[in-house]
């Protein structure tokens, strides 16, 4: 492995001693060796998802957060990573939200950061909880705009981007892989951040259709996870339906991931459960909120709802019935085609979670 050179304030700013834990995210040599000995044959990937954790997942390794938090992410994969037992991964995504409930389980004990919550739902107490109390570390900081080009630059090959990204921002303090430099194409001062190009271990992508073979599809926007597969060393592919390769190659529009990147594929209806799937389910909101404003309160609450929802429920299919069962997914995907203006006929109102007014009504 190479040595590297790290931005100097931002390592005392983030009282890091130690800096092999952050070298694996722009070894560029481990990431490409990773790369050639995956198979370029069409070879029938299919495993199971416990399958696809107990293989692909180690202890320790940079898991990234594909998705957007709570819209196509593979939920249903991290709460099988926590079932496992996995420890120490390292969590970097844009955002990064899913890492707060997995540190819970010290799965996730090191934090490349980028946003944690969820939006209109609530802020995060669980996340800030932990962090004063010392059960994560924050790694490095980032704007979403940031680890979008650090990936980028990996899919390209290059080993960085010159960007106007964090620039004057606290960021650039908190951040020990970015460094402020002169634009070389300018002779006036002109102030560029160089973003490394970023190589995590591993990602799961959820996605609406894909092929044995690992050829995935995305409806919708595609966020990183095209440059993801490009860049990590270890790439699932989990989807809602497996089709025949013909069905991608002829009729399906939206962004392809090839199957060169893949090493395994789940096919994992409900996978993105209990988050948003594009086309196929809307999310369970009542469920988030309860999540963030009951389960975010304190420790004790925490585990009583993460033990509930994630640890005591064996796959997506108990999890789906505990939400509401077939009346669920019925309103989930009346809700999905409505706010993609498929069905104007519909009251998106519903019972909003408080702790003294709990239905039991999830969407």
């Amino acid at each position: 492995m190479s040595t590297f050179s790290y931005n100097r304030e931002a390592l005392q700013n983030l009282h890091i001693e130690d800096t092999v834990l952050l070298d694996r995210l722009v070894d560029f040599e481990s990431a490409r060796a990773a790369h050639l000995k995956k198979p370029r044959g069409k070879v029938d990937k299919r495993i199971s998802l416990k399958e696809a954790v107990a293989e692909y997942v180690s202890n320790g390794d940079i898991l990234f957060d594909a998705g957007f938090a709570y819209v196509r992410t593979c939920l249903q994969a991290y709460f099988e990573i926590m079932r496992q037992g996995k420890k120490d991964l390292q969590a970097i995504g844009a955002p990064t939200s899913n890492q707060s409930y997995m540190i819970n389980y010290d799965v996730v004990k090191f934090s490349h950061n980028a946003y944690i919550g969820a939006e209109m739902r609530g802020t995060d107490r669980n996340y800030s909880r932990n962090l004063k109390e010392g059960n994560v570390t924050i790694l490095s900081e980032w704007s979403h705009g940031g680890i979008a080009q650090g990936l980028k630059a990996a899919q390209l090959g290059a080993p960085g981007l010159f960007s106007k990204q964090m620039l004057g921002s606290d960021i650039m303090k908190h951040n020990p892989y970015i460094k402020t430099m002169q634009n070389p194409m300018r002779d006036d001062p002109d102030p560029v951040v160089f973003i490394p190009a970023l190589y995590p271990d591993v990602v799961f992508i959820h996605v609406q259709v894909a092929d044995k073979y690992g050829n995935a599809c995305i409806y919708g926007p595609v966020v990183n996870d095209a440059a993801a597969a490009a860049a990590c060393r270890k790439v699932i592919i989990t989807a809602e339906e497996i089709v025949p390769e013909i069905d991608l190659r002829y009729h399906k529009k939206g962004v392809i991931i090839p199957f060169i990147y893949a090493d395994a594929v789940v096919e994992l209806p409900f996978g993105a459960v209990p988050g948003n799937m594009p086309g196929y389910y809307y999310w369970a909101r009542q469920w988030w909120e309860k999540l963030l404003r009951y389960g975010g309160g304190n420790e004790e609450r925490s585990r009583e709802f993460h033990d509930e929802w994630m640890m005591n429920t064996r796959d997506q299919f108990e999890f789906v019935e505990k939400l509401g069962g077939a009346k669920w997914i019925a309103e989930a995907r009346r809700q999905t085609k409505a706010a993609e203006s498929d069905n104007e006929d519909i009251d998106f109102s519903y019972q909003e979670y408080t702790p003294d007014t709990d239905t039991g009504i999830y969407y």
